[in-house]
């Protein structure tokens, strides 16, 4: 089980993540969305695609695009299509 946690407050925990690069993508059912802002953030990945940020909003704090994910990546990433992961504080208990 492996458990993302910000400010106090749990963000996503899951049995079923992915591991790519060191990072721990959560499935989307696992994510507690009520902590999320889509953002207008994007960047390139050679490999993976083009991804998308949320900005995490939690106790009136927020962490500008601390989460992100792929709506359409690559071939090679496919096992993480809109799947989340996280940086910028958040950590990841496993």
């Amino acid at each position: 089980m492996a458990k993302a946690i910000w400010n106090g407050a749990t963000l996503a925990d899951s049995e079923a993540c992915e591991i790519v690069e060191g990072n721990y993508y959560f499935p989307p059912d696992s994510v507690n969305w009520d902590y999320f802002q889509a953002s207008d953030t994007h960047t390139i990945c050679s490999w993976k695609g083009q991804a998308s940020y949320y900005t995490l909003v939690v106790e009136g704090q927020q962490n500008k695009d601390a989460a992100w994910y792929y709506p359409e990546p690559k071939e090679r990433a496919k096992q993480i299509q809109n799947y989340v992961a996280f940086w910028r504080g958040v950590t990841v208990e496993k």
